[in-house]
């Protein structure tokens, strides 16, 4: 059911013969994933079922599928490119995955963060039931300021974990009945949660009220962030902290309260963008609205981050 750049589809093994199953899976899922190799334990019974939901940014796919064994090799990574990353989630059954000397062992409740610019090895075992969720390497490497390695064993059985979970699972069973931007706000606020959790991994020893910080300043940041008199600063002041600590919250995010602040406002102008109620707005209107200085001037941040200007983007979803 597409919705400007927003669709979904859906694909089963169940109406073909047996012998066409393996070879149909492998021709399928090699569309939705960057190359890789395919070892059916069972090539001449196999049965899978996958269901895809995609933007020009984000693609989710839920899928079932019997025993299987996934690679990207050496050659593969230098043939087909992608430096974007993959988070895995099972709902049921299990995965092995190794990477960089890394293993994962993951089961519902754990999750892993890959990249595809690596090799690896991803075994499943039989009845898996799992999460895929493509993220543009920029989304994460941004937000923790360097390139993230595996990241191994995530807990997704509460907290934040668990918050990831209830929402790829809404994702997915709200799928017919979102937009593009309804899709990628959502899976904004996924990448945003899973980056928190990996640099919590990473950075065990960080003081709870530094976390505590950056959650407030972040939403603080978000309700907000229509206010061209937005800072660091203000947002401080508001919340009753130093300027201090927040710059010391979010640096353990691998960020400063500056580029928060211009992340947030060009996330606004690009669902301002694609919405067809502001439409009447124009760039110029856009850019004031949020702080910048000029039309240009927004222009030239916005491409640097999308890829696209604000004119383009908006263009391309007429």
């Amino acid at each position: 059911m597409p919705a400007g750049s927003y669709s979904v589809e859906a694909l089963t093994t169940e109406e073909l013969a047996p012998r066409r199953r393996a070879d149909f899976w492998t021709e399928q899922i090699g569309t939705y994933q960057s190359r890789m190799g395919f070892r059916y334990a069972h090539s001449d019974s196999f049965r899978g079922e996958a269901v895809r939901q995609r933007t020009d940014t984000y693609q989710l796919v839920k899928y079932l599928s019997d025993e299987i064994e996934y690679t990207r090799t050496p050659r593969q990574v230098r043939q087909d490119p992608d430096e974007d990353y993959r988070l895995l989630l099972p709902v049921r059954g299990e995965v092995v995955l190794r990477q960089d000397g890394e293993e994962a062992r993951l089961t519902p409740g754990t999750g892993a963060l890959v990249t595809f610019a690596s090799p690896f090895q991803c075994f499943q075992g039989d009845a898996l039931d799992a999460f895929i969720l493509t993220i543009p390497a920029r989304e994460v490497d941004g937000r923790l300021n360097s390139r993230s390695p595996i990241a191994c064993g995530l807990d997704l059985s509460a907290g934040l974990g668990r918050i990831v979970g209830s929402m790829l699972t809404g994702l997915h069973e709200e799928r017919e009945h979102l937009t593009e931007p309804d899709f990628n706000a959502v899976a904004d606020r996924v990448v945003e949660l899973v980056c928190m959790l990996t640099v919590g991994d990473d950075r065990p020893d960080a003081p709870g009220q530094l976390g505590e910080v950056e959650s407030m300043v972040r939403r603080y940041v978000r309700d907000h962030v229509a206010d061209p008199n937005l800072t660091g600063t203000t947002v401080a002041r508001a919340l009753g902290w130093s300027l201090r600590q927040i710059q010391l919250a979010l640096q353990k995010a691998g960020t400063t309260p500056r580029e928060l602040i211009r992340e947030e406002r060009l996330r606004l102008v690009r669902d301002r963008l694609l919405c067809a109620e502001c439409e009447h707005m124009t760039i110029t209107d856009l850019a004031h609205s949020v702080g910048f200085s000029s039309a240009s001037a927004l222009s030239t941040t916005f491409r640097r981050r999308y890829g696209v200007s604000p004119r383009e983007m908006r263009q391309n979803t007429r």
